[in-house]
């Protein structure tokens, strides 16, 4: 069972330096299943081996949505070095799987595929988790009481507390 922490928390610091990578797929032709099975069937194979090696960079455990048409994959890398290297290393999943579909699929339209890469600094990120278990980038750094952070999203991200929260804390 997961444990939830009642009350709020944020994120400890240590973000300077992470990655947040979002990756995914759309399927656009639901009926050309040929063309999108072995992109969909591609992701589980690097989610495995990525959280099998630690030392390649995946932090924590990815998280996967799906909303209609298209999936997507959450993840935190350690540093944008190690994904990059990740991504290029023929001994990898993810190279051979990214050639087939760039031979396979790269222009027809039958589906989609997307990533952002977001470079993460303790200055830019604000995080803020009412009884929740450990989530997103608290279940990389860790969760503190909020109090120890900020009551504010602005006392979170700049230290300013001198603006009142506008809902009463808890």
């Amino acid at each position: 069972m997961t444990s939830i922490n009642k009350g709020r928390f944020a994120a400890d610091t240590g973000a300077d330096g992470k990655v947040l990578f979002l990756i995914g797929m759309r399927f656009n032709q639901l009926w050309r299943p040929w063309k999108w099975l072995p992109v969909l069937v591609a992701m589980p194979r690097m989610l495995v081996e990525l959280q099998k090696n630690p030392s390649l960079g995946l932090v924590g455990k990815p998280r996967t949505f799906l909303s209609g048409r298209t999936i997507l994959v959450w993840q935190y890398w350690a540093s944008f070095e190690q994904l990059e290297a990740y991504s290029k290393s023929g001994a990898s999943q993810h190279l051979p799987a990214w050639r087939s579909f760039n031979k396979r699929v790269r222009n027809n339209g039958s589906v989609g595929i997307y990533h952002e890469t977001i470079l993460l600094s303790d200055a830019t990120v604000e995080t803020v988790y009412g009884n929740m278990p450990l989530f997103g980038l608290s279940a990389v750094t860790g969760a503190v009481p909020a109090t120890k952070r900020g009551q504010t999203a602005r006392a979170r991200l700049t230290g300013d507390s001198t603006d009142p929260p506008a809902v009463e804390s808890y």
